[in-house]
């Protein structure tokens, strides 16, 4: 007999898939219940609108994303003062964000939560894992100011995934301007 927490886990895993095949335009019970492999009533069982599932959905992805960019944070702390180690640290991160419809939902759920606003706090905790990660690195290179450089960062990163995953290129264009930001902001200032 499957337990409630795995029947809503399946529910949110499929909710998920779908949204990146299909946007959260495809989000319909009868199609969750087919692809969690569950009744439809538990879909309305465990969610009781569309909303809650989504912020579910949004919710269960930032907890990942959170835990696991964190985690990567306190692994890098010390470790990234050669820019060569921050190469294959920015190269992980990004390979371990595949190119498939599992990584498209979160860019799907972040612009609903533009429309939502009790998403937002949910997406602002996942942002702000990643501006973590970000600042430990950028601090580490000896970046000023790291704090402030890491949005932009983080914004890069993300734009270029978002044209990685919209041409189905690589990830070596997202190294390379990440490189170069880096580097720009490591400079110390020009005198006037």
């Amino acid at each position: 007999m499957t337990r409630p927490a795995e029947t809503r886990q399946r529910i949110i895993s499929a909710v998920l898939r779908i949204i990146g095949d299909d946007g959260v335009a495809g989000v319909t019970n009868r199609r969750i219940a087919q692809e969690a492999g569950v009744s439809l009533g538990s879909v309305t069982y465990h969610f009781a609108t569309q909303q809650d599932l989504l912020r579910a959905s949004l919710l269960h992805f930032v907890d990942c994303e959170t835990r696991h960019f964190g985690q990567l944070a306190r692994e890098s702390q010390g470790e990234c003062a050669d820019l060569g180690h921050v190469v294959e640290l920015v190269r992980e991160v990004a390979n371990t964000m595949p190119q498939d419809s599992e990584r498209i939902a979160p860019y799907e759920l972040y612009l609903h939560a533009g429309r939502d606003p009790e998403l937002r706090d949910a997406a602002s905790d996942c942002f702000a894992a990643y501006d973590k990660l970000a600042a430990t690195v950028l601090t580490a290179l000896g970046v000023p100011d790291a704090e402030k450089v890491a949005g932009a960062v983080v914004g890069l990163i993300m734009g270029m995934k978002l044209r990685a995953l919209a041409t189905g290129s690589g990830t070596d264009d997202l190294v390379d301007g990440l490189l170069m930001l880096v580097k720009g902001a490591a400079e110390p200032p020009r005198p006037d």
